[in-house]
């Protein structure tokens, strides 16, 4: 692999990196990276049909159960998705993969609206889910070649506040079109990601460029060759780290998607009203969207290994807290224990490490199986957390912390250091007021997964 687990791979005479904040990573960015921190707000933003699709469908007089396989084979879609963007990301550049998916989604996506054939809805639905979550690999992957590695973790939180930001007011703003017609979700959707096709389009780079604006040395890979194979997810695969890193990524996954599918039963059978269970989440969103930039500023500072192990260890903590049996004492604590863990740990689980751990010329492909492998966790969770429930009641959180143990096992043997970051105290310098949170407004983010 690229990077090595030995300090004496490190230059001696090689300078610390500074890590500074808020303020000063915006205004060092590439117009690049700007516009893909606001094409991807304003594409979140115009996210109506995953929310929407249950009551779509079933406004259309399709039956409950085929509403719920529809949104079912939409997410099925994005985790192809994002193993395909991968690929393609690394095949023809992240430019033109963000730009060919995009339009093709906005394109396909309206047909839904003239068709009657449910196979051929589903299969509308499928590909277009596919297609509008292709871009995510790739534009991880231009933003990791355009930012230096030690100011990753502060702009990948605020790329999570961008999709946070836009997942919030996206029901919000769906409601409001679905009053004057259902059509207007399509268009709409439709409409936000050919917005973000154009930005793209206008503002990103042509190939692969590194964080200084040169070509990168991942365009060596033109050949097809790295190290003598083809590059493909074999190759990932045979990553024997990254394998434990992705165990540990799905493991987390499970067991954050419980605060959707199995608190409600939770708040329910304490008998609690629904808008105790709204309130924790409104808790969670509003812990997230202040405090991610700010805690960001911190653990840029810290080794990869250490961010993902607090991260997924809060969040087993913070979910097997639920079982206690406080009432709604016990809801408040647990959901601020898993939402640190989500501010500590997320911008590099999700981001950061995976878009460092391979060779340049793999990054796609390791990006889109981190983001497959998230998205499969989230779409098996539900199903194992309710079904646990009927089973075994409160039990089902303390097997939430049982495996949030095998993910922080699983991430302290695949998290390997990624560069001098990893294995030097780095040095800090002023940040003009940033850091202490000039500047930041009232808000800053929320959930990659969200």
């Amino acid at each position: 692999m690229a990077s090595s687990d030995s300090p004496s791979a490190v230059n001696e005479t090689e300078p610390e990196p500074v890590h500074v904040g808020v303020k000063t990573v915006w205004r060092e960015s590439p117009t690049a990276v700007k516009s893909l921190l606001v094409g991807t707000a304003v594409n979140r933003l115009g996210g109506f049909i995953q929310v929407f699709m249950v009551l779509y469908m079933t406004q259309r007089g399709f039956t409950d159960a085929q509403a719920g396989i529809a949104l079912g084979v939409y997410g099925a879609g994005t985790v192809l998705g994002v193993l395909t963007g991968g690929w393609m990301s690394d095949r023809i550049g992240p430019r033109l993969t963000i730009m060919s998916t995009l339009v093709s989604s906005a394109l396909l996506f309206p047909a839904v609206l003239y068709l009657d054939n449910y196979a051929a809805i589903l299969t509308v639905i499928g590909v277009g889910g596919a297609l509008s979550q292709a871009y995510r690999p790739a534009s991880t992957s231009m933003i990791s070649q355009l930012i230096p590695a030690e100011r990753q973790v502060m702009i990948f939180a605020m790329v999570r506040l961008a999709i946070n930001l836009g997942t919030t007011a996206a029901p919000l703003l769906g409601a409001a079109l679905v009053q004057v017609s259902w059509d207007f979700l399509f268009w709409g959707e439709a409409l936000a990601i050919l917005v973000f096709a154009t930005v793209a389009g206008v503002t990103l780079p042509h190939g692969q460029v590194s964080a200084t604006g040169e070509k990168g040395a991942a365009d060596a890979s033109e050949s097809g060759v790295v190290a003598g194979r083809k590059p493909s997810y074999l190759a990932v695969l045979a990553d024997g780290r990254y394998l434990l890193f992705l165990l540990a990524m799905f493991a987390s996954s499970v067991i954050y998607i419980q605060y959707v599918s199995t608190l409600p039963l939770t708040v329910k059978h304490l008998g609690l009203g629904t808008g105790v269970y709204a309130a924790m989440v409104a808790l969670n969103g509003a812990l997230v969207i202040t405090c991610e930039l700010l805690v960001a500023k911190v653990v840029q500072r810290w080794p990869a290994r250490i961010a993902v192990i607090a991260g997924v260890a809060l969040t087993g903590i913070g979910m097997s807290l639920y079982a206690l049996p406080w009432g709604i004492a016990a809801l408040v604590i647990a959901t601020l224990v898993w939402s640190l863990g989500e501010i500590v740990g997320y911008p590099t689980l999700f981001f950061a490490y995976p878009a460092q751990a391979g060779p340049p010329e793999l990054r796609g492909r390791y990006l889109g199986a981190s983001n497959s492998l998230y998205g499969l966790g989230t779409a098996v969770g539900p199903f194992l957390g309710v079904m646990l429930w009927n089973r075994f009641g409160d039990g089902l959180w303390l097997g939430c912390g049982a495996v949030g143990l095998l993910a922080v096992g699983a991430a302290w043997l695949g998290v390997r250091p990624t560069g001098a970051a990893d294995r030097k105290p780095p040095r800090t310098e002023p940040d003009g007021g940033a850091g202490s949170g000039e500047g930041l407004g009232t808000g800053a983010e929320a959930t990659v997964g969200k």
